[in-house]
């Protein structure tokens, strides 16, 4: 998979910090707080690209991965109530240390970036690696996703192997929702979670991601 980015720097006093965005916008991107859980709705080419920089995530754990979303407009379906906070999204690994409050100041000196085409592995492809489900038992263990909001964004932090092994899921919504919804028009629900019950959150509320085809723009 070849994924399109601008590469972005910018310096807090002797700090330097690598911001990585998708070259084009994510349109058909939201990203909905609903206080108990969160909610990602995306059409297929937003869920494909998320996927792709889930997977940069994996292997860029000295960058701040930065999606913009949350002046998008909403899907065609009708949202909860509570389903009117929209955020960002900041992809991070636990190694970088960053503090949220930082946030703002970061994105404001941030430039019009240098672009640059990665080539990412194959997301059909399964991985060789072993997954120690019951090691995520284990208090000590940091494959786990910590969530902290700032700014209108919510940071997604955590390690190589959670980042790597959850990209799957925004994949399986591009490859799968566009030709789901249609044939199941009483119930065209397609969706992916990162649920409690994987074993893969911390400090962390579970994500709903839902493939949606019709948008009020």
């Amino acid at each position: 998979m070849k994924l399109s980015i601008t590469i972005h720097r910018a310096r807090l006093g002797a700090v330097e910090f690598k911001v990585i965005r998708p070259a084009h916008p994510l349109v058909h991107a939201v990203l909905v707080d609903h206080d108990r859980h969160l909610d990602a709705y995306l059409d297929e080419d937003a869920a494909r690209r998320i996927g792709g920089l889930w997977t940069l995530a994996a292997s860029s754990p000295r960058s701040l991965i930065h999606l913009p979303m949350r002046g998008n407009q909403a899907p065609s379906l009708e949202l909860p109530e509570n389903g009117t906070r929209r955020l960002d999204l900041v992809l991070l690994h636990h190694s970088l240390q960053f503090a949220p409050a930082r946030w703002k100041e970061v994105r404001r000196r941030l430039g019009p970036g240098r672009p640059k085409t990665v080539t990412l592995p194959d997301s059909g492809r399964t991985t060789d690696a072993v997954i120690d489900h019951e090691a995520r038992r284990y208090r000590e263990n940091r494959d786990l996703f910590h969530q902290h909001l700032h700014a209108e964004t919510l940071f997604m932090t955590g390690s190589a192997n959670v980042f790597g092994e959850t990209a799957r899921h925004f994949h399986d919504v591009a490859r799968n929702g566009p030709g789901y919804v249609p044939v199941h028009p009483s119930y065209p629900h397609f969706c992916a979670e990162l649920h409690s019950n994987d074993g893969i959150l911390g400090n962390a509320r579970e994500i709903h991601i839902e493939y949606c085809d019709q948008w009020d723009s």
